[in-house]
């Protein structure tokens, strides 16, 4: 969320970060409802003073005019609201500005390669897709998860379930013992306030799953990543210095109607209605953000480092980043059926955009009430780690080898199948 003040000053910087954004918004409108918001509230002040002059003089033939006041107040009132609700959406439908160094494109041909990690295996026979791998094995199973739940869900069985928990708990145990991350188990539901704290109401409302209750004062949705409820601990709160930087990490299912991907990804784990991811959230001061973005990528790429998948860090860009973000890294795995690299880690600084629509604070060196900061990032996707496993260690008997980071998680196995 940007505040009105900033953009009524910088309008042409604004005008110029939103083009880079792809965002369509009518700046000029918005300026001109909020100068008519501000008029409204010198004409209403001077309305109440005039009612407060006549209420001192006690006079009882000036009633019907104090009256007429009143009511005049009361549709000033109403203009205002009306006024306020009209620039509350327009802010809340623009995007976070990318900072200075992150690309300017369209679309993720855009986008930077910062570096490349670990070697590209080759095989010496046919490889599989990792579906294909999972049905010979017998351990995933689409068509009863379609017949049960639809199309985009999946039956993990035994060792591959196994192997499923295993990454999640390598995942966790790596972030909270070695990076200072604290474990949190979150609710899976949330409400839209807290959806829009984040940044996914009102914008992105056609890609949520919304739950249905009855007699409830807000609407409630299942999380599409744990971000949202993390992120949204400090909404409302008043933070001393002393206690950041505030890192958090959770293993959650994340659910996502996946609405823009039609066609995509069809077959497979790559894009599921419901999945598991590991999250990272930090709450920093302002002037920590990249300090901090460079810290979570690194734990990030840290967990594919000691899994020996092949990687590249990327730089989002303008155009491919996410709602809330003003810079973003992304991690891509090697995906051997794919020949290519796809997205299994996302890591944001969002600076105080978040924050803003949270009205998350805490007291800056100056003494002064600011606004927080807040980061987010995957540490990493399970699902996608899975396949990313399943494929590159795959043998050609159609076992797969388990990563040595993992063993004493799977009871000490050393392949499945």
């Amino acid at each position: 969320m940007h505040d009105i003040k900033i953009v009524r000053k910088n309008p042409d910087f604004f005008t110029k970060k939103l083009s880079e954004r792809n965002a369509k918004i009518d700046l000029k409108n918005l300026l001109d409802l909020d100068k008519k918001n501000r008029e409204l509230i010198q004409n209403k002040e001077k309305l109440e003073q005039e009612k407060k002059t006549i209420s001192q003089k006690k006079d009882k033939s000036q009633f019907k005019q104090s009256k007429e006041v009143s009511l005049k107040i009361d549709q000033f009132n109403k203009n205002q609201m009306n006024i306020k609700k009209q620039i509350e959406s327009m802010l809340s439908s623009m995007p976070n500005l990318a900072l200075d160094g992150v690309p300017v494109g369209k679309d993720e041909s855009m986008n930077k390669e910062i570096n490349k990690n670990g070697e590209v295996r080759k095989f010496d026979f046919e490889t599989l897709s990792h579906d294909q791998i999972g049905k010979k094995l017998g351990m995933m199973d689409f068509e009863t998860a379609s017949k049960t739940s639809g199309a985009r869900f999946v039956f993990l069985k035994d060792q591959l379930a196994l192997l499923e928990r295993a990454i999640s708990n390598f995942m966790l145990d790596v972030h909270t013992k070695e990076f200072g991350y604290q474990e949190i188990s979150p609710p899976l539901i949330v409400s839209d306030r807290t959806m829009y704290g984040t940044g996914q109401l009102p914008k992105f409302e056609s890609d949520q799953f919304e739950i249905k209750l009855k007699d409830e004062n807000s609407r409630k949705f299942l999380i599409p990543t744990a971000e949202v409820i993390l992120t949204n601990i400090v909404r409302e709160t008043f933070l001393k210095k002393e206690e950041l930087p505030l890192r958090l990490v959770a293993s959650t299912a994340c659910f996502r109607k996946e609405a823009g991907s039609y066609g995509k990804d069809t077959k497979g784990m790559m894009r599921q209605h419901q999945f598991y991811k590991v999250e990272l959230v930090s709450i920093v001061e302002p002037n920590s953000c990249l300090e901090e973005l460079d810290r979570m990528t690194n734990c990030a790429q840290e967990i594919l480092k000691r899994l020996k998948l092949p990687y590249r860090v990327v730089l989002l860009s303008t155009g491919d980043m996410g709602f809330s973000a003003e810079k973003t890294f992304d991690l891509e795995v090697w995906i051997p059926s794919e020949k290519k690299y796809r997205e299994i880690s996302s890591c944001s600084s969002c600076g105080q955009f978040q924050a803003r629509r949270m009205k998350a604070k805490f007291k800056n060196d100056k003494n002064e009430t600011d606004f927080l900061a807040t980061l987010n990032g995957s540490g990493l996707a399970v699902g996608r780690t899975l396949v990313a496993i399943m494929e590159n260690y795959q043998q050609k008997d159609g076992s797969i080898i388990i990563p040595e980071a993992l063993k004493p998680y799977m009871h000490n196995l050393k392949r499945i199948g």
